[in-house]
């Protein structure tokens, strides 16, 4: 093979590999990242903490529970006056509710069973083809039933518990996003190993490996960066396309919860490129250094300025 059909086929598979790097991480994050149920409830967990989660779900479950006791008085009463003496009450006890231990307990235990809701309707290709994926919010609903009751709110113990359930995915949705889960799942394994063989090959065949591997390092930096910067836009697209019901700060919070480690990464691959080409440049210098001293002390010498004595002829 001629060197510069090597050079060039070097330089493709080194831009291939740095082009892989950010897609490789990203789909080997969703693909092992947010499918351990483990991970996501501790993951999950601290935001049941935060102020602004903690505000969405108390709004959410307080309306939910309005919604069921309009549904479920007398006709005869007022439903506006009896909404407006009642949700006050309502909304306050949803909301001193979530700062408890139980409603810590009951949003780690409810996430736990929304992710398995989820992989469940995305791995089987069964169950479930015509019917949304939900999450039931009832233990969260007899708790506040509970604490209404015990603070003699009226119409507490109407309040019905069975019927609160949140749509995750809709029916008519699974079937594609069940084709691109199993295409995750492929990619997030195939893609970061091809990513590795095309860097690895590339270094290889180069004429000059140093270049080479300082050009990889740059990429890989590079592609970190822009994993950086995919994330940050990709939230701000996120918040901008949810309903108006929605809080965009605690979905703001989520996001930031979920996309934590994929953020660690992508800075990792911006430090370790930069390491590495730093250190490669710094070798490539200090080798050259003493060469040039060895050069210059191997110079010729002078000649010596005193001519050579001819030999002295024996007198006869």
């Amino acid at each position: 093979m001629s060197p510069r059909l090597r050079s060039g086929l070097s330089a493709a598979l080194i831009a291939l590999s740095c082009l892989l790097v950010p897609f490789g991480a990203l789909s080997a994050w969703a693909a092992y990242g947010l499918t351990d149920t483990g991970a996501y409830v501790t993951t999950m967990a601290p935001l049941a903490t935060d102020p602004d989660v903690r505000d969405a779900v108390a709004a959410t479950v307080g309306d939910g529970i309005m919604h069921e006791i309009g549904h479920d008085i007398d006709p005869a009463m007022d439903v506006r006056v009896m909404r407006g003496t009642v949700s006050p009450f309502v909304h306050e006890a949803v909301r001193s509710f979530t700062q408890t231990a139980a409603f810590r307990t009951a949003w780690n235990e409810g996430n736990r069973a929304a992710h398995d809701a989820v992989l469940h309707a995305l791995r089987d290709d069964r169950d479930e083809q015509d019917r949304p994926v939900t999450v039931d919010l009832a233990p969260v609903t007899a708790q506040v039933k509970r604490q209404l009751a015990e603070d003699h709110v009226p119409l507490a113990g109407r309040i019905p518990v069975e019927h609160t359930e949140v749509a995750l995915l809709p029916a008519q949705q699974l079937g594609r996003l069940r084709k691109g889960f199993h295409v995750l799942e492929v990619a997030g394994f195939w893609l970061p190993v091809a990513a590795v063989v095309f860097a690895v090959a590339g270094i290889v065949l180069a004429a000059c490996r140093r270049r080479a591997l300082t050009a990889t390092a740059l990429g890989t930096a590079l592609g970190g960066a822009l994993l950086a910067l995919a994330i940050a836009v990709g939230r701000g697209l996120t918040l901008a396309d949810l309903p108006a019901e929605v809080s965009q700060p605690a979905a703001g919070a989520v996001y930031d919860a979920l996309t934590a480690t994929l953020r660690t990464t992508s800075w990792l691959l911006v430090a370790l490129g930069l390491t590495v080409a730093a250190v490669t440049w710094l070798t490539g210098r200090s080798g050259r250094r003493p060469s040039r001293l060895v050069r210059r002390r191997r110079a010729p010498e002078a000649p010596d300025p005193t001519p050579p004595q001819e030999p002295t002829r024996a007198r006869v």
